[in-house]
């Protein structure tokens, strides 16, 4: 009897250990999937506005006919440095470099119509809201790293301000400094040539009245701390130390020619402004239009855009060329980005409309483990045939090379915001390193 009980109650413990271990497996939250991170410490955005046509630049399938309307890209291919990976033919330079390059073939997105919902999709990963203003890559990342070093900006846009680019519900402290024109420096902080130095001290006297009296009347307020904590970056930027930078005249003449005008200079100030402890700038290429409608290729614009490729194509190799040189190319992370791309199709002008399901975009440098190409898209460059990539994927992977974890959360006040839209990192681009 006793045996039997012993057995019994043997048997009833064993059963419960087991039931137990069973319950807790089941209630338990899965392994944290091991995200790679990467060696970035600067960032280069460099912004096609309109809509680069994959099939006419980094995508290019068999040739059409826009005379005719036959579907297919308007330029000729030709072999990169990569076996198996072609570029249209304006795209000489950046062919030689494709090895240190990788085209997103397979981006996608819902917006097409729309270039101002595009772009903000473009620049913040996120769909337009009514009721919240998500922040862009570029403030997600200031707002994440910070400035390289003290007394620069975390960011740089070296283009046209707006919504789209800023901080969102960052706040202001993850927004940008930015600049129009390289001649006149980045705006409100360089000093009008008819200030003089005795008159600009005179104003800095001033200044520092106003504020005084300021923290006397708010005391140690948000509201002042914030007011006075910006009138300081500022004085900071506009000193001698970080406005230099902006002297591209301190460069050689021959590496300024090899980079391009226009465009190009604004390349040659991004690595500038990297050097200088700068995270991240983004530059425009659609400031100057030397086709006449920039990327936007419908009708005339589609006929003289191997101006804007050829263009393209020299500043980017110059700046990679560059970066290499000085050995920051593994630590800077080139991204060619834009709001959608275009069909094969021509419309009845000639050109072509939009297309966001199946486009591209470029990483380069970055320490990322290139391959010159990744995702393949079907005969036109119209759809996704293998690894799809989605915006929150490429943002994902663009923090991750940049040491920002994709799986962490901003606040939106208290509310919790996943600082990707459910994006995965891309771990075939990420360096076995």
């Amino acid at each position: 009897m006793t045996h039997h009980l012993q057995t019994t109650r043997r048997g009833f413990l064993q059963s419960s250990a087991v039931v137990t271990a069973a319950a807790q497996l089941a209630t338990a939250e899965p392994p944290t999937e091991r995200v790679p991170q990467g060696q970035v410490e600067h960032c280069i955005m460099i912004w096609l506005g309109g809509g680069m046509a994959q099939i006419d630049t980094f995508d290019p399938k068999r040739i059409g006919d826009a005379k005719t309307k036959k579907a297919g890209s308007y330029y000729p291919a030709i072999e990169t440095a990569v076996a198996g990976v072609q570029v249209c033919e304006h795209l000489k330079q950046t062919a030689e470099l494709m090895d240190r390059m990788t085209v997103l073939r397979t981006v996608h997105h819902d917006v097409v119509d729309e270039h101002a919902a595009a772009t903000n999709r473009m620049h913040t990963g996120r769909p337009t809201t009514g009721t919240t203003q998500y922040p862009s890559l570029g403030s997600i990342v200031a707002h994440e790293r910070g400035a390289v070093v003290e007394g620069v900006p975390a960011y740089m846009l070296i283009g046209y301000p707006n919504l789209t680019r800023g901080p969102g519900f960052l706040g202001q402290t993850a927004g940008f400094v930015y600049l129009t024109d390289l001649e006149t420096g980045p705006a409100g902080l360089a000093r009008p040539a008819d200030i003089g130095a005795a008159r600009q001290r005179r104003r800095q006297q001033l200044l520092d009245t106003v504020r005084a009296a300021g923290q006397r009347k708010l005391g140690n307020t948000q509201l002042f701390n914030d007011y006075n904590a910006a009138v300081g970056q500022s004085l900071r930027l506009s000193g001698q130390d970080f406005m230099k930078v902006f002297d591209l005249d301190q460069e050689p003449q021959s590496l300024r020619t090899a980079y391009g005008d226009g465009f190009g200079q604004r390349c040659l100030l991004a690595r500038r402004l990297c050097e200088a402890g700068v995270r991240f700038t983004e530059v425009s290429h659609n400031m100057n239009f030397r086709n006449g409608t920039g990327w936007d290729t419908h009708n005339d614009g589609q006929q003289n855009q191997h101006l804007l490729i050829q263009e393209l194509d020299r500043a980017l190799s110059a700046l990679i060329r560059d970066l290499q040189s000085r050995r920051m190319l593994d630590k800077t992370l080139i991204i060619i980005n834009s709001e959608f791309g275009r069909p094969a199709q021509f419309d009845s002008g000639g050109g072509r409309g939009h297309h966001s399901k199946c486009f591209s975009m470029v990483l380069a440098g970055g320490g990322l483990h290139h391959r010159g190409a990744y995702g393949v898209s079907d005969d036109l460059g119209m759809t996704i045939v293998e690894n799809s990539v989605s915006v929150p994927d490429a943002f994902a992977t663009i923090l991750a090379s940049l040491q920002i974890d994709p799986a962490k959360n901003l606040y939106d006040g208290s509310r919790p915001v996943p600082i990707t839209d459910r994006g995965k990192v891309l771990s075939a681009l990420m360096s076995a390193g």
